[in-house]
């Protein structure tokens, strides 16, 4: 599994005046599809933040096509393109029903200890798992 595939409907409440996704929706789609695959992986992110562990977007690079519109069933795909001990960098697209690229994006997560909100090393358990996908 080097790629996982989360399907997202657009709601009203995603859109904008012109019946379409407003821009910045895009980034919750985005993370609803990097959580549903890190719990896919055994990864709950609950259970990180009893450790005072979280996963932190550093940087969106973020690349809009064409629009969604309302009642849309999108398909966001995500794929890990950089792993390091203390971050990595999710390569996501949304597609349309018709497979049509909407938007992409390349965002970069590092983990972080929350009381301290400071970078901190992915624990090798997660780590390893990671791996397996890339």
């Amino acid at each position: 599994m080097t790629k996982h595939n989360h399907n997202v409907r657009v709601y009203y409440e995603d859109t904008d005046a012109g019946g379409i996704v407003y821009y910045a929706n895009y980034l919750k789609f985005f993370e609803r599809a990097r959580t549903e695959w890190l719990r896919q992986m055994g990864i709950e992110q609950d259970i990180l933040l009893e450790h005072s562990l979280g996963f932190v977007v550093k940087r969106v690079e973020m690349d809009n096509y064409a629009p969604a519109r309302f009642n849309d069933l999108l398909c966001i795909e995500s794929e890990i393109v950089e792993l390091k001990r203390v971050s990595l960098i999710f390569k996501q697209i949304i597609r349309s029903p018709n497979k049509q690229c909407l938007v992409s994006a390349l965002i970069r997560v590092a983990c972080v200890n929350l009381s301290s909100m400071k970078p901190q090393a992915i624990p090798d358990n997660i780590l390893g798992e990671l791996k397996r996908v890339i």
